[in-house]
């Protein structure tokens, strides 16, 4: 979609560029801000383009590089790491063929840490794009990951 389409949906007013920033990215395929998107959104919210481009390199849930079309994020906060997230994202490389912060060949996955999913109730947890999932077990991450890659040959 059209970055100035996307943007237009805001006031312009800069209180507006997390919310601006988080449709552009999660309107690109690849779910990244491209220079094009953030150079209407500081058109459009009449601020600098460094000071865009430095809210959007200060938030990591923000990426300036392009990603796969599902962003999984393993909470690796110390409530996650106790009850084994370390195991489980190692389980992800496996089943993923990458490592943490690679996108798979096919461009379909991307593999990352995250501070804190604030889920703490069914840790361990990750996300997939904005989907979370809780009370991870290997057995859980196979069959998660198995749901999305058919549904990526459905729409085939």
């Amino acid at each position: 979609m059209d970055p100035k389409k996307i943007v237009a949906r805001f006031r312009p007013d800069k209180s507006e560029l997390l919310p601006v920033l988080h449709a552009l990215q999660d309107s690109h395929p690849q779910n990244y801000l491209t220079e094009e998107s953030m150079k209407a959104a500081a058109r459009h919210l009449g601020v600098n383009l460094s000071w865009v481009y430095g809210v959007a390199g200060y938030y990591t849930m923000f990426s300036l590089e392009p990603r796969g079309r599902y962003l999984i994020r393993v909470c690796n906060s110390p409530v996650c790491s106790l009850l084994g997230s370390e195991p489980l994202l190692q389980r992800l490389e496996v089943v993923l063929g990458v490592h943490t912060g690679e996108t798979t060949p096919d461009g379909i996955f991307t593999l990352e840490e995250s501070e804190c999913l604030g889920i703490c109730e069914v840790a361990p947890a990750m996300m997939v794009n904005r989907d979370t999932f809780g009370n991870l077990t290997p057995e859980k991450i196979d069959k998660i990951i198995g749901d999305l890659r058919n549904s990526q040959k459905d729409t085939k």
